[in-house]
């Protein structure tokens, strides 16, 4: 498999990038088989894997420290943290307090000395990016964390924390992990190429679109998400009677004819669109069985022509979103922070 640079780091990854949500309560609950998916990634070349703390509330942790016993030294690894880990009020966001106390959790949970990447899992506009930046470069310093990275962070926050990183000598992100994918390309407006200006890595998350660009949806079908994570977070997303998804619907027929005129599959094609664009260095896979992940490294070699990126414009052009609904909002603007 091909290794890109990850951002201006030195480091190398494979142009895959596995990623663990499906590992646990939320996904697949059978450890013994994780593994085995896990191993059968890394044996096709892969040495970039994804998590967090809050998939499966740690489970996906140590399921990898599991899988990379004997390993750990030949990947990079990656995890996250800002979103809740229980109900204490503390146990979550971007303060100092809980930044520490989340890596040193994540050390244990993955049985490790190191975290590669260390991401904010979010941004918060009510936390200074000093606060969050001041800590991680503490931890940068104690040898606990490598690099530090973000994720789905909007672009004023962008510019702000690496001006901070500047002018007050903390540790750079390097990273950026948005969603994108052929149905929300609403990043490549100023994500994109802000990362390219930064130097930054993109890890794009969701390439398939939370299961629409998988070819498991079809006109007449009323197939819903399958997996425990996708039925808390996301299910209204699979309401065939939402206009919204009929837009999706119609757009994923059309992607589906056009795979099949090029002779792939829309899995290829779809994560074939991600990888391929000159600011993303790894997509990140989340497979749930070995089926999955199967058909998903079939698209590490695939190149899209002209022809058919000019096709998949025609359906969905550039920046645009089938659901502009779901684009990211500033919380300033939400309705409680316009009435404070």
């Amino acid at each position: 498999m091909e290794h890109r640079p990850l951002g201006r780091t030195g480091v190398s990854v494979s142009s895959m990038c596995l990623g663990a949500m499906m590992f646990g309560e939320w996904g697949n609950p059978d450890h013994g088989e994780s593994v085995r998916i896990i191993h059968r990634a890394l044996d096709a070349g892969i040495n970039f894997i994804d998590t967090a703390d809050v998939y499966s509330q740690g489970e996906s942790e140590e399921i990898l420290a599991k899988a990379l016993a004997g390993r750990r030294d030949d990947i990079v690894l990656a995890t996250k943290a800002h979103l809740p880990m229980s109900e204490d009020p503390n146990h979550r966001g971007n303060s100092r307090r809980w930044i520490v106390r989340a890596v040193e959790d994540s050390l244990r949970r993955l049985d490790t000395d190191w975290i590669d990447l260390f991401q904010i899992h979010r941004w918060d506009p009510a936390v200074e990016h000093d606060e969050t930046l001041g800590a991680l470069t503490d931890l940068v310093q104690a040898g606990k964390i490598r690099y530090i990275g973000h994720s789905t962070f909007p672009a004023s926050a962008i510019v702000e924390a690496q001006w901070t990183s500047q002018t007050r000598q903390r540790q750079r992100y390097v990273t950026e992990q948005p969603p994108y994918n052929i149905l929300d390309r609403a990043v490549e407006n100023e994500i994109l190429p802000l990362a390219q200006r930064y130097g930054m890595a993109v890890i794009p998350y969701s390439p398939l679109a939370t299961g629409w660009l998988s070819g498991r949806h079809r006109a007449g079908q009323q197939t819903g998400p399958t997996s425990l994570a996708r039925q808390r977070m996301i299910a209204d997303r699979y309401d065939m009677t939402r206009p919204e998804n009929q837009r999706r619907l119609a757009a994923v027929e059309q992607l589906d004819d056009l795979a099949e005129e090029a002779g792939l599959t829309l899995i290829q094609l779809a994560l074939a669109f991600v990888r391929n664009h000159p600011a993303v260095t790894a997509p990140i896979i989340g497979p749930r069985t070995m089926e999955h992940l199967d058909s998903q490294l079939a698209a590490a070699g695939v190149v899209l022509t002209d022809d058919v990126l000019d096709r998949i414009d025609t359906i969905v052009p550039p920046g645009t979103s089938i659901n502009p609904g779901e684009n990211w909002v500033s919380p300033w603007l939400e309705p409680a922070a316009r009435r404070r």
